[in-house]
């Protein structure tokens, strides 16, 4: 049995239906604050703000106390994995990470817990801080990116849209590609197990980019790899609810589903409300999807979508969230617009 059953996001995640669904949003805690961004202008430096904890446990707060979302998330990024392990990640201003090119035989394991203490630390501080504001009821996500997902930035040095380096290098060196991936399951299961040490209550575990790959590819890559790290998690945590996102994963939803372990499915926006109703919410609990361009947009229209997840969704447990992260344009009072509605409805 999860503790803290009283915690809204909890017992959806234990399949309880509630009266209102929880909300959080993915990104809610970003550029379209302007608390972060004065706080960014501070720290000068986005991993500064990743690795400080009081930083990190003050723009992680800054949404709860502005909307009061059901759940907070740990402030961080996927390319800790990647820093720790001992390729350097920068981030360039309005260019997004860059990371050094990759050498297998200079990654290490060794130094992964002290290289992401502040970012446990920071676990910690937002717990004491939640409880400190008298969030109560919040609950505290803690993450990582899947496996693959990093991969494609390790491989690829940046963000990319077609993923030809990454492929060239999963399909032409698949022993190598092996070997990194083998790194990447035990790094992110481990780093996950400290998480929930330090005081995270749920786990997302991010698969940003499982739609880049097919068939074999993305049985053994995503779902298996998935599934590794889960066990590895659930081993040592077994009553820890995780929450998996695989982004445009389509026809294999169901059987990332029914094969990986995990507690409840991120739904993207582009999957329809009918579909993850009758197909994806009998199996377990569902988080999403409204497209954030919509809340970007604002208007009549944020208001009727917003009010059709919330009926086509609520007859069983599900997490009202965006189908991907909010927009850094997006205004405070579309922000405010929808969670209205959401918890009028």
């Amino acid at each position: 049995m999860f503790v803290f059953m009283t915690k809204l996001m909890l017992k959806t995640l234990q399949k309880v239906n509630t009266d209102k669904p929880p909300i959080w949003f993915m990104r809610q805690a970003g550029r379209y604050l302007p608390e972060y961004r004065e706080l960014r202008a501070k720290a000068g430096d986005f991993l500064t703000m990743c690795y400080t904890p009081d930083y990190a446990t003050e723009v992680t707060l800054q949404p709860i106390r502005r909307f009061g979302f059901d759940a907070a998330i740990l402030f961080s990024d996927i390319l800790v994995i990647p820093d720790a392990l001992g390729q350097k990640v920068r981030f360039e201003t309005g260019e997004g990470p860059r990371l050094e090119d990759l050498n297998l035989d200079q990654l290490s394991l060794d130094h992964l817990h002290d290289h992401l203490a502040p970012v446990y630390a920071a676990i910690g501080q937002i717990r004491s801080a939640l409880i400190a504001e008298n969030f109560t009821d919040t609950t505290l996500i803690g993450f990582a990116g899947a496996p693959l997902t990093v991969a494609t930035y390790m491989i690829e040095g940046r963000g990319t849209k077609d993923f030809m380096q990454f492929k060239k290098f999963l399909y032409g060196q698949p022993q190598e590609f092996d070997r990194l991936m083998n790194l990447l399951i035990e790094a992110t299961a481990q780093y996950l197990i400290r998480q929930v040490e330090a005081g995270a209550e749920v786990l997302q575990l991010f698969e940003s980019w499982a739609g880049a790959v097919g068939g074999f590819a993305f049985e053994k890559y995503v779902i298996e790899a998935n599934q590794k790290i889960i066990a590895k998690v659930k081993a040592v945590h077994p009553h820890i609810p995780i929450i998996g996102f695989p982004k445009a994963a389509g026809i294999y939803l169901k059987d990332y589903m029914h094969k990986t372990g995990i507690d409840a499915l991120g739904c993207d926006f582009t999957l329809p409300l009918n579909y993850i109703r009758d197909e994806l919410q009998t199996i377990m609990p569902v988080q999403g999807n409204l497209d954030p361009g919509i809340l970007y947009a604002g208007g009549a229209l944020l208001d009727r979508e917003v009010k059709n997840i919330c009926d086509t969704l609520g007859e069983k447990p599900y997490i009202f969230n965006l189908g991907h992260g909010i927009h850094k344009d997006t205004p405070i009072a579309h922000v405010e617009q929808a969670l209205k509605i959401i918890r009028a409805d």
